[in-house]
């Protein structure tokens, strides 16, 4: 009768989430699709108004790791009461905007509101499930954030066809229905209290922001500021008692390698979502919302077939998905490369290939990073995987961003005549190249040794 209670306290509190989950994903690239339009108003290059997603998703990196510490002092109805009200701030002052910084502040706002909510995706699970039952719960929180994925398109296209892109402000405010069902289910326990490296957090978010700064400005010096940072993070991570970040992960030749592939992957895979709408809007001259209409059913499908990742997954085995991931994912870019410029139609169909891929590679990367670690290290482990994810889209959406603005005076792929779209095409073979290094990589790792695993003959 005591376990009853916490149980059902735990179905309760899991499908709240999975709700909040959809909105905080949809919250993260919900603007993609309006940058052009952000452009054009505030009279800014593709670079600057980059800001709006990289921003978010650089902020929502750092903030969700000091969340996850933070919910070890303090508790967590209040940290997600504290967030919540932080993220309907920044909705409003986006709301009101009528400079750009203005929209950046309430973009800023809304990310160190919503990052709440991906370190209490991890602790729900944990406290309110037992082992043998945390698995459902994480698939039912995965299913949020692949839900989140497909809806994020529609629910854009929707509010950019019928009202001004600043109403995208308000749909992380669907968020705020759900604090008073967390503050009546969710219990007073936290953990053991334990100090927070904001100095190391500090200086890696720096180092972000200062590359991002170089890279949309062109400046060298920000570039040498950025690297100098990195250096003072990694020395302050070594020295700190309880830092930001664990080095001793790093000492994990294979996790580390498994980051390295993740970090790259991430950054060429959100070339999707970022840049696609861009080649869209610019070459084919179509709207916010028919942009959106466009990336709906790459969405659609790779949530509906998340599922079946999974199963190839455990069937397969990590590497057999990995490397049907790599193929679907250099299919994608090798026909964007070669036909940038055509009838959005036939780009919508381009982009299934390469969101199933992406899906696939997520799932394949995570087990097998999971894999490389030691089940005491797993969740900080995971976590730290988590947040290069995000800073890798951060970082790619200010290069993918400066590329298009520098624009290409001729073309690498032979196959595009669209003189308008060769620095979308460009971008595109040079993402094909680079993948097929990573998947050399990937399996010079992990699939050569699975491979060796499987043919040793048993004894």
């Amino acid at each position: 009768m005591e376990t009853e209670v916490p149980q059902q306290t735990g179905e309760k509190l899991i499908r709240i989430l999975a709700f909040t989950t959809v909105i905080s994903v949809m919250s993260a690239t919900i603007f993609n699709i309006v940058l052009p339009e952000i452009s054009a108003e505030f009279q800014l290059s593709l670079a600057q108004v980059s800001w709006v997603s990289a921003i978010y998703m650089l902020i929502y990196a750092i903030g969700s790791v000091t969340y996850g510490k933070l919910a070890d002092t303090f508790k967590l109805k209040n940290l997600l009461t504290f967030g919540l009200i932080i993220l309907a701030a920044g909705s409003l002052i986006g709301l009101a905007a009528q400079t750009f910084w203005m929209v950046l502040a309430g973009r800023i706002l809304q990310a160190v509101g919503a990052s709440v909510i991906p370190a209490t995706a991890m602790l729900i699970p944990i406290r309110y499930f037992p082992p043998e039952r945390r698995g459902r719960a994480l698939g039912i929180s995965a299913t949020g954030l692949a839900l989140g994925s497909a809806l994020g398109p529609i629910i854009s296209a929707f509010v950019a066809s019928l009202l001004h892109w600043r109403w995208l402000f308000c749909i992380p405010l669907l968020m705020l229905f759900t604090l008073p069902f967390y503050r009546k289910y969710l219990n007073d326990e936290h953990g053991k209290p334990g100090r927070i490296d904001w100095i190391g957090g500090g200086l890696l978010a720096g180092a972000v922001a200062m590359l991002l700064l170089s890279v949309t400005n062109g400046t060298w010096i920000l570039a040498a500021a950025g690297l100098i940072l990195f250096v003072l993070f990694a020395v302050r991570i070594n020295a700190a008692a309880e830092p930001f970040v664990q080095p001793r992960l790093f000492r994990n030749r294979h996790y580390t390698l498994g980051l390295l592939i993740a970090f790259l992957a991430g950054g060429i895979g959100y070339a999707l979502p970022f840049l696609s709408p861009q080649m869209l809007a610019y070459v084919n001259q179509l709207p916010a919302g028919m942009v959106g209409f466009a990336m709906v059913p790459a969405a659609v499908t790779s949530a509906l077939l998340s599922r079946k990742g999974g199963k190839l997954a455990d069937e397969k085995g990590n590497p057999f998905l990995f490397y049907t991931a790599s193929v679907l994912l250099f299919i994608c870019f090798v026909l964007l490369s070669s036909f940038a410029g055509i009838a959005p139609v036939f780009i919508a169909v381009f982009l299934i290939f390469g969101n199933v891929g992406q899906t696939f590679l997520q799932i394949a990367l995570s087990n097998t990073i999971s894999r490389t670690l030691p089940r005491e290290q797993a969740g900080v482990g995971m976590g730290l995987l988590s947040l290069l994810n995000f800073i890798a889209a951060a970082i790619s959406a200010g290069m993918y961003s400066k590329a298009v603005d520098l624009g290409a005076k001729v073309h690498w792929n032979p196959a595009n005549s669209h003189q308008d779209a060769f620095v979308f095409s460009n971008i595109y073979f040079v993402l094909a190249v680079l993948y097929l290094g990573i998947l050399l990589l990937y399996y010079l790792q992990f699939g050569r040794a699975a491979r060796i695993r499987v043919e040793k003959p048993s004894v």
